[in-house]
């Protein structure tokens, strides 16, 4: 986000987004986990998540391409699995569901594993990693996206951004977070350098034919986490994604979506898979053990010697201070946005 863009309250952006989820039809339950999942993205910095979406969801109900009330349904498919119906909603809803659902089922067989279809945009998954480690659980949380990622040595889009996250609980502090996509940038990277014509990093996206550029007007895809050299890295943990969140789920493969902007069709559903992954602590070692064990284990990773002008973080650690600035001095918002929510 641009270091001059306007800032404001989390409260106020959070009433505003509210009130625009609201007259777009949202229902409260799915506009409820919309906002939630919006504004952790927006404090933890990832702006590209965050409230600056709310424009497009208020698009795609007025469209039809989200429902506005859906009806969440339950199976449960074994002891520590289950799948969740999305009925073509906000995502958020549907994610948070299965966390919950996720919990309830760790609780007794010590994992729960959640399986969402029909199912649209997840935002961060960073946020339901987190829901189920503020309650006690590690928690995974992944979905693909639509093709944006080229493969390694790949001349055309084939993955999304598809991102992985983790989390887990930290006696007396906040949990343990790893949120991170699996591609080199995301794209909102790419046309913010558009905006400025400055030019990007090396190795970070592609031109049509897969040759690499660091011309943000000659980028067409991006490439795998990694880039040029070591990219096969993203490539695979993109597929990670996709195992999880459209094979297992029987939903959409990342080419076959339709995509998420640079379309006219805002009625038809996507049917978007995403994926949980639930543990308890006290079904392994033991929450004590666990808890004493992490403690341990993050106050070596923070105490480890940094390299000269360098810092040593545990996952997380960024996130959270980013969180307690933007708490502290506001969130910054796109003129879009700022716009759009009348600000």
């Amino acid at each position: 986000m641009d270091s001059d863009a306007p800032r404001f309250d989390e409260a106020l952006l959070r009433q505003r987004v509210e009130a625009k989820l609201t007259e777009a039809g949202a229902s409260a339950d799915s506009r409820a986990a919309a906002v939630k999942a919006m504004l952790h993205a927006s404090l933890v910095g990832v702006d590209s998540h965050g409230v600056r979406l709310a424009g497009h969801y208020c698009r795609m109900l007025a469209g039809g391409r989200l429902n506005k009330h859906p009806d969440l349904r339950v199976e449960q498919r074994g002891a520590g699995s289950a799948m969740i119906d999305g009925d073509d909603g906000l995502g958020h809803y549907a994610a948070y569901k299965a966390v919950e659902v996720g919990m309830d089922l760790a609780r007794e067989a010590g994992v729960g594993a959640v399986g969402i279809r029909r199912s649209s945009h997840l935002g961060a998954a960073g946020a339901y990693a987190m829901a189920g480690a503020e309650q006690g659980f590690v928690t995974f949380a992944t979905t693909n996206t639509d093709s944006m990622v080229a493969l390694f040595d790949g001349a055309q889009k084939f993955h999304g951004t598809n991102p992985l996250a983790f989390a887990a609980p930290v006696e007396g502090t906040r949990p343990w977070l790893l949120d991170m996509a699996t591609s080199s940038i995301p794209l909102n990277r790419v046309l913010l350098h558009r905006s400025l014509d400055q030019p990007l990093p090396q190795g970070v996206a592609a031109k049509p034919d897969g040759t690499p550029t660091t011309d943000p007007h000659e980028a067409d895809m991006l490439l795998p986490l990694g880039g040029v050299d070591y990219g096969y890295k993203g490539a695979a943990l993109a597929g990670v994604a996709t195992l999880f969140s459209a094979l297992l789920t029987g939903t959409t493969l990342d080419p076959d979506f339709i995509p998420m902007y640079g379309t006219e069709d805002v009625s038809t559903p996507r049917n978007m898979g995403h994926f949980v992954l639930v543990i308890d602590p006290d079904k392994f070692a033991g929450r004590a053990a666990f808890a004493s064990a992490i403690g341990n284990y993050l106050a070596a990773l923070r105490g480890s010697p940094a390299r000269a002008g360098g810092a040593v973080m545990a996952p997380g650690d960024r996130e959270w201070a980013e969180m307690d600035h933007r708490r502290a001095h506001g969130i910054p918002i796109d003129p879009d946005t700022v716009a759009f929510l009348e600000l």
